[in-house]
C-alpha cells in the first residue's frame, strides 16, 4: 500500500488529469504501478520523468540519494510489465534498466535538466538506475468519461506540456546552447502533436463531417489549421535540430507554436464537444 502522502498525491493527480499542487507543483511526474515482487499486488507510486522520444520516458531510481533502491525498482525488475498514468493516459509499458553508456548518458540529460540528481549520486555509493518505459502498442485508454471530455484533456496535455518546456527553456540560462534534454522535451511533443493531428483527420473528423453535414465550414478550418500547425511544428524541429540554436531562439519557436495552437484548440473545443457529448 502507499503511504499517506503518496496516496494524496495519487487522489489529487488522478482527480486533475496530472496536475497537482505542493512540492510537485509544475513538475514533470506520472503515476507508476508495479507488481509486488513478493506480494504479486499492484503498488502505484508517484514518480518523476522526462521525455525519451515517441513512446518512451525516463525514470530514475533515486529514492532521494538514500543507500538502497526503492521499492518500485526492485518490483520492475521482477515483473518489468507496468502501468503508467500520465494524466491524459493510462498504458501498458515494458520497463528496461538502462546500462552503461546508454545510462550514464541518459542520467548526464537529467543531470543537465536539473542539478539536483547530481546531488543524490553523491549522497549514494550506489548507482542510480535509470529506467526507460515503453509503451506496449494497442489502442489509446484516454482518461475520460466521455468523448468530448477527451478532447479537453488530451488538448490539456498538450497546453501543460507547452508549457513545462516554455518555463524549463526559460529558467535553462543557455543562451549559448540549447540543453539535450531540452531538444528532446521539444521533438518529443512535436510528434506528439503530429499524431494526434493525424489520428483527429483520418478519425475523428471523418466521423463527425458524416453525421454533421452542416459542420462542413468547421471542418474544413480546423483542416487548414492542422496545415499551419504542422508547418510550425516542421520549423520548431528545424530550429531544434541546429546544433548552434539557443533558447532564447527556441523559445520563440515554442511561443509561436504555443499562440496559433491555443486558437486552434480553443475552437474546436468549442465546436465539437456540444456534438460529441450530444
Amino acid at each position: 500500500m502507499p503511504n499517506d502522502f503518496n496516496q494524496t498525491v495519487i487522489d489529487e493527480f488522478r482527480a486533475h488529469h496530472g496536475r497537482v499542487g505542493g512540492m510537485f507543483e509544475g513538475a514533470r511526474l506520472l503515476l507508476l504501478t508495479t507488481t509486488g515482487a513478493r506480494s504479486g499486488k499492484p503498488h502505484t507510486t508517484p514518480v518523476g520523468y522526462y521525455p525519451d522520444g515517441d513512446g518512451r520516458v525516463l525514470v530514475i531510481a533515486s529514492a532521494g540519494g538514500a543507500p538502497r533502491h526503492p521499492a518500485w525498482y526492485h518490483n520492475l525488475l521482477a515483473n518489468p510489465r507496468v502501468t503508467v498514468e500520465s494524466g491524459a493516459f493510462t498504458y501498458e509499458a515494458d520497463a528496461t534498466v538502462l546500462t552503461g553508456d546508454a545510462r550514464d548518458r541518459a542520467f548526464a540529460r537529467a543531470v543537465e535538466a536539473d542539478s539536483g540528481w547530481a546531488d543524490y549520486q553523491a549522497k549514494t555509493a550506489r548507482v542510480i538506475p535509470m529506467v526507460a518505459l515503453t509503451e506496449v502498442p494497442g489502442p489509446p485508454n484516454i482518461n475520460a468519461k466521455s468523448f468530448g471530455e477527451a478532447i479537453k484533456v488530451v488538448h490539456d496535455a498538450f497546453r501543460r506540456e507547452l508549457g513545462l518546456i516554455r518555463k524549463e527553456i526559460a529558467e535553462s540560462g543557455t543562451a549559448g546552447g540549447l540543453g539535450t534534454q531540452l531538444r528532446v522535451n521539444c521533438l518529443t511533443v512535436c510528434q506528439g502533436l503530429h499524431n494526434h493531428h493525424t489520428g483527429e483527420d483520418a478519425m475523428l473528423f471523418p466521423m463527425l463531417a458524416d453525421r454533421h453535414p452542416g459542420l462542413a465550414p468547421v471542418m474544413d478550418r480546423l483542416k487548414r489549421e492542422h496545415e499551419r500547425i504542422a508547418a510550425l511544428l516542421g520549423a520548431l524541429r528545424d530550429v531544434v535540430s541546429d546544433e548552434g540554436a539557443d533558447g532564447p531562439r527556441v523559445l520563440a519557436e515554442v511561443e509561436r507554436l504555443t499562440e496559433e495552437l491555443e486558437e486552434h484548440l480553443r475552437y474546436e473545443e468549442e465546436q465539437l464537444i456540444p456534438l460529441l457529448e450530444a
